[in-house]
C-alpha cells in the first residue's frame, strides 16, 4: 500500500508517517519509481503508533514500545522499561498541568484584582 492509502486507513497525514519512519518505528519498501510501499501490517503498527502518542507519550517513548506496535498494544501485559516510561510521562505531565493551574489562578487572580471582582471564573 502506498503513502497515501495508508494514511487514509490510519486517520494520519503523510507527513506524519514519514516522520514515524524517519523515528524508525515504521518502515517501507522503495518501489521502481521511487514511491514507498508499506505491507498490510503497517496499518495496525500506525495505529498503535497514535494511540500511544495520544495518551501523552513522545516518539521517543514509543520506541520502547516496538516489540508490541505489531499486536493489540492496549492488552499487550506492559514490560518494566514500558511502565517506567509511561509513569516518567505522568509525571511530566502532572508537572505540566500543575504549571499550567497556577498560570491560571494567577491570571484569575490579576483580573479579579484589575476588574474589581466584575470578572467570573469560566472554569
Amino acid at each position: 500500500m502506498r503513502i497515501g492509502e495508508l494514511a487514509r486507513a490510519t486517520g494520519t497525514t503523510p507527513r506524519a508517517l514519514r516522520h514515524y519512519e524517519q523515528a524508525g518505528l515504521i518502515s517501507s519498501e522503495r518501489t521502481p519509481n521511487g514511491y514507498r510501499a508499506y505491507d498490510d501490517g503497517a496499518v495496525v503498527r500506525v495505529r498503535n503508533i497514535r494511540c500511544l502518542l495520544a495518551a501523552g507519550l513522545t516518539l521517543d517513548d514509543v520506541q520502547v514500545f516496538l516489540p508490541c506496535l505489531d499486536g493489540d498494544v492496549a492488552a499487550a501485559p506492559p514490560s518494566e522499561r514500558g511502565l517506567r516510561v509511561a509513569l516518567e510521562r505522568m509525571a511530566v505531565l502532572d508537572a505540566r498541568i500543575a504549571a499550567q493551574t497556577e498560570a491560571r489562578d494567577r491570571l484569575r487572580a490579576a483580573l479579579r484584582h484589575g476588574s474589581g471582582d466584575r470578572v467570573r471564573p469560566v472554569a
